[in-house]
């Protein structure tokens, strides 16, 4: 591309006469005339070439790119410096902690030793990822690796030892337990005389000999029970059981070889109650090695063998889901047990609401008597079976309950009582008698609770 450009070049290159115009001519990039008034004209031939602007630009874009990005990594640095801070200042804080757990026994009881490992596990990662984050190998780092590893063993450590604290503590919390029955046991100055009916029945009861909140150690699991076999099978007279919900239904059992295993909540063996045979009420008992209990499709009482884990039926024509105890829903039939077999107490439409109390044949596994009592079960607390005669309860206030009504199966007589004796709490969901010690065992809000029976002896 040619550009004329007009030069005044007697300023720049003195009298006209001095100039040599074949020269610049040669050069290829100028040509010069003179004008008619005498004047200097110059053209001056530039190189055709267009101007890179738009590279230009590019890399204007680039530097703002970059300048950007370096911002960006500063932010980061600055970020992560404040990341490592914190991870610093909880990382010392859980040395603390764990140093505080090694320091004496007295300042942990119950440590959630899994949730310190997670944390630990948590900060390993971080660092890792800080480490990578940074591209580099700074002891800092490796210091961090170190400070985690020792005190995950230290925490493991730390956890064998608890719970071998614990054993020791729950050990020695059951043969508390013992002594305080045993003390009692003197209290009441009360000698069962285990599998005999010389009497004419109750006469008192004990205070109640509360043994602990249930297995779950929650008292929110305020419906179940828990007892012995009230006719045990050889090598198992010992043995106790125990099922707890946080509503009144059925659907596992937990059996302990001995008092002491019960007290340290390590069960021998643990009954889920397969889909299908769940079951209602509380009202259940172990008697023969099996449990007995109730479900309601169809509505019926059911066995559970313990040794064979098979399950049988019967269904009850007469009885009724519309009667319940006072202090529980869906206690249509009560499981008992007493020295002359095993029984079930209900209520019928034709009965009015009264408890109608039945034998079961426990070969066959159905009823084989049955008796009308005058007691209206929607108005007991519960009842249990002592000797074939039937005794009811109900509240008198928050923590006095009383046996009010006896029911004699053998002379069809019935008495009206008043032996009241305390509660624990206000409610409970299972009472009953067990004849292989003459005790009665009670449920109470989450809680095991037994008394001492005194009788009438002839």
């Amino acid at each position: 591309m040619m550009l004329p450009v007009l030069l005044l070049l007697l300023l720049a290159f003195g009298p006209a006469s001095a100039w040599n115009p074949v020269e610049e001519w040669e050069s290829g990039n100028v040509t010069a005339s003179v004008g008619d008034s005498g004047q200097c004209v110059c053209y001056v031939y530039l190189p055709d070439t267009t101007f890179p602007a738009d590279r230009v630009q590019h890399m204007q874009q680039v530097s703002k790119d970059l300048i950007l990005e370096v911002e960006i990594q500063i932010k980061k640095m600055v970020s992560y410096e404040g990341k490592l801070d914190i991870y610093l200042k909880e990382l010392k804080d859980l040395t603390v902690r764990v140093a505080m757990l090694q320091s004496s026994a007295d300042n942990y009881i119950k440590l959630d030793f899994e949730l310190l490992r997670i944390e630990l596990r948590e900060f390993e990662a971080l660092v890792s990822q800080l480490k990578d984050s940074f591209n580099s190998s700074s002891p800092l780092f490796d210091n961090l690796y170190t400070e985690i590893r020792n005190m995950t063993l230290i925490v493991n450590q730390l956890e064998t030892y608890d719970k071998s604290n614990l054993d020791v503590i729950r050990i020695e919390f059951a043969k508390l337990q013992r002594k305080l029955e045993e003390c009692q046991k003197d209290q009441d100055l009360i000698e069962p005389d285990i599998g005999n009916c010389n009497h004419t029945g109750i006469l008192s009861l004990s205070k109640p000999l509360v043994v602990q909140v249930n297995a779950h150690l929650n008292a929110g699991y305020q419906y179940g029970g828990w007892g012995k076999d009230s006719k045990p099978v050889r090598g198992y007279e010992s043995m106790y059981f125990y099922g707890g919900y946080t509503n009144p239904s059925v659907h596992d059992f937990y059996l302990y070889s001995d008092y002491e295993k019960l007290i340290l909540r390590s069960a021998f063996k643990h009954h889920d109650i397969p889909s299908g045979w769940e079951g209602t009420g509380n009202n259940y008992i172990v008697h023969g090695n099996s449990i007995y209990y109730q479900i309601n499709s169809p509505f019926s009482m059911t066995k559970l063998n313990l040794t064979s884990s098979k399950y049988d039926y019967r269904v009850i024509p007469a009885a009724s889901q519309k009667f319940s105890y006072s202090y529980s829903d869906n206690q249509n039939l009560d499981f008992a047990a007493d020295e002359t077999g095993l029984w079930v107490l209900y209520a019928s439409d034709e009965s009015k609401g009264k408890i109608i109390v039945a034998k079961i044949d426990e070969k066959a596994f159905g009823i084989q008597d049955e008796w009308k009592t005058g007691a209206y079960k929607q108005l007991a607390g519960n009842a249990f079976m002592v000797c074939g005669v039937m005794y009811a309860t109900r509240s008198v206030d928050l923590n006095t309950e009383e046996i009010y009504y006896a029911f004699d199966t053998k002379t069809k007589e019935e008495k009206h009582l008043n032996i009241p004796f305390q509660k624990f709490q206000e409610k409970y969901s299972n009472l009953e008698y067990n004849p292989t010690d003459q005790k009665l065992y009670m449920y109470n809000n989450g809680y095991y609770v037994s008394y001492n029976v005194r009788f009438n002896r002839k």
